[in-house]
């Protein structure tokens, strides 16, 4: 499921120019519904309705999204909702490579790199011991060869 969502955000998030993603975005109008959300109008697959309005299952303790997961690919106001912070939403950003995303009981709470055998995990607050063990236990879950290590960095780090 991916939405809801607007065109313009839909067509930064597939990588089109703005009159070729809306183009995309309705032909399938009549397979969309509005929607209201706390940024405004959007809409979404009216197939995916009941999923959206299904209660919340209980979140993961921790997951390791990697670089180019949907769910950080979001720009604009979406991405804002999603890290209110601008110096967090600014670290998803591309770099020289773009990090993963580290979330914490849903919530996103630091990215991740990885290099060599080494996954450097970048907190962005500090993090109780219950949920260093949650991350290091999704390290040896990631499609990565070989034995990994994980590194604590950044002024949040323990």
């Amino acid at each position: 499921m991916y939405g809801p969502t607007t065109p313009s955000a839909f067509s930064q998030w597939a990588g089109l120019p703005a009159r070729s993603g809306a183009r995309a975005f309705w032909a399938i109008a009549s397979e969309l519904m509005p929607v209201a959300t706390p940024i405004g109008e959007a809409w979404m697959l009216a197939r995916d309705e009941e999923a959206a309005r299904a209660p919340a299952t209980p979140p993961a303790p921790a997951r390791l999204l990697p670089s180019g997961d949907p769910f950080l690919l979001r720009q604009g106001a979406d991405r804002a909702l999603l890290v209110p912070d601008a110096a967090q939403r600014s670290a998803l950003g591309p770099t020289r490579a773009w990090p993963g995303g580290v979330l914490l009981k849903g919530e996103l709470a630091g990215t991740w790199r990885r290099s060599g055998a080494t996954v450097a995990v970048e907190p962005w607050r500090g993090l109780a011991d219950s949920e260093r063990e949650a991350i290091a236990a999704e390290v040896p879950a990631l499609p990565l060869a070989g034995p990994l290590k994980v590194q604590w960095v950044g002024p949040a780090a323990p």
